[in-house]
């Protein structure tokens, strides 16, 4: 995949991809959280946070993805890339199938691609004010843009902290978790992003869309 940085275009493989769940560092944040997926019948994590291993094809660039029926929509999420010994911050969404969600969380994770932008930051570079960093998200909700998430990223535990928990390894990549969702959880399918610094005044954008296949049987 090819990302641009400050240092220019990179070539960058991911070998192993990670999608955490129930990272929120306030607890009661974290317990809304389950408490509104619970709401539409999805069963609680065995424990917090949670790593969920998914295909690493499912990580892409593409601004359209196909999903199987209208049941799904994304989250925006901080996302990780460890490459050659160095760490880079981008902007993700771990699209999810809601109605899969129900039966199974892991299921609903790896049956949804995640699209990503295309920039990332040196982690390094932001490192020192990572807790400052915002992440909005809307959704379009019959025709209209309606704000889905509003939250920045000293709401979810240390990202440094999820990486050595996870026991992330070199060419992996991690969605980091994400805030609720303003009205509910509901499916979506046209998704926009961004996640900005205030500090150096940069934005990262993410727009996509899915395309709805239908469900035959």
């Amino acid at each position: 995949m090819q990302f641009n940085t400050e240092m220019g275009v990179l070539d960058i493989e991911v070998e192993n991809l990670i999608v955490a769940g129930w990272t929120g560092r306030d607890k009661a944040a974290v317990q809304h959280h389950i408490d509104e997926l619970a709401a539409i019948g999805v069963a609680p994590p065995s424990r917090v946070p949670l790593f969920y291993r998914v295909s690493t094809s499912l990580l892409t660039l593409a601004p359209v993805i196909d999903v199987l029926g209208g049941t799904s929509s994304g989250e925006a999420e901080p996302l990780i890339i460890q490459d050659k010994g160095r760490a880079w911050l981008g902007l993700a969404s771990d699209h999810t199938d809601r109605q899969l969600e129900i039966v199974s969380v892991a299921a609903s994770k790896q049956i949804c691609a995640k699209p990503c932008a295309a920039e990332l930051w040196d982690f390094d570079v932001v490192a020192d004010h990572l807790d400052k960093i915002t992440i909005k998200s809307w959704i379009n909700d019959g025709g209209d843009w309606v704000l889905y998430q509003d939250g920045a990223i000293g709401q979810i535990t240390p990202l440094r902290g999820l990486m050595d928990t996870s026991g992330m390894m070199p060419a992996s990549a991690m969605l980091c978790g994400t805030f609720a969702a303003i009205g509910g959880v509901r499916a979506a399918p046209e998704f926009r992003a961004v996640m900005s610094d205030p500090v150096r005044g940069t934005e990262i954008t993410l727009e996509y869309s899915a395309r709805i296949l239908p469900v035959v049987s």
